[in-house]
């Protein structure tokens, strides 16, 4: 799986090959590391052109996020698909994305970590991004009285083995972390359910 895919940016728009390319280098490279100059040569772009489109580096990042969470979250939903059904699916589509090239962790966690003091619209569109990626997390699991939370943990699971992975150099322990935490929790699940079947009415 690869959320920055080679394409041929000549059969896009200006605004699309910005885009593109800012996407390709601020997930790849870091947000602060790339300057607009190197966007701008990149694209294959003028200034007039870039600043016409984003008068400034702040507004090319929001919307480099706001690609980049419908990117990811098509992608998320579609392997979730792919992979099997209800909670089997996770680490299953999971180590498909810790597995790519391209893989560099969160972007919402690691835009957050370099501006999310300085530009507080990335803390509101990451918010966003993982409300998102719980919900989706919670279609994933049988309806319970424990469903929400159940999936608010699984879903700080997943950023802790998205962050373990960034950080190792293969991604199998945070991938096993994980599988021992969703157990765990269906395990959890099913005591739940016995002990309330047991219980008189």
């Amino acid at each position: 799986m690869h959320l920055t895919e080679p394409t041929d940016i000549q059969n896009l728009s200006a605004r699309e090959r910005i885009l593109l390319t800012a996407h390709d280098l601020f997930y790849r490279e870091g947000i602060r590391a790339t300057g607009i100059d190197r966007v701008i040569a990149a694209s294959g772009v003028t200034k007039v052109t870039f600043y016409r489109h984003f008068p400034s580096k702040n507004d090319l990042i929001l919307a480099f996020l706001e690609y980049r969470h419908q990117r990811w979250m098509a992608w998320f939903t579609d392997a979730l698909q792919r992979k099997g059904k209800g909670l089997k699916a996770l680490v299953p589509a999971l180590a498909e994305w810790f597995g790519a090239e391209d893989f560099r962790g969160c972007a919402f966690i690691n835009s957050v970590g370099e501006l999310g003091s300085t530009l507080p619209e990335v803390i509101a569109i990451s918010q966003r991004h993982k409300q998102d990626m719980l919900a989706a997390i919670t279609t994933l699991l049988p309806p319970s009285k424990q469903r929400d939370r159940d999936a608010q943990a699984i879903a700080l699971a997943v950023d802790g083995a998205i962050i373990r992975a960034q950080f190792d150099q293969a991604p199998d322990a945070a991938l096993q972390s994980l599988e021992r935490i969703l157990k765990s929790l269906q395990t959890s699940a099913t005591q739940r359910t016995s002990a309330a079947k047991s219980t008189p009415h």
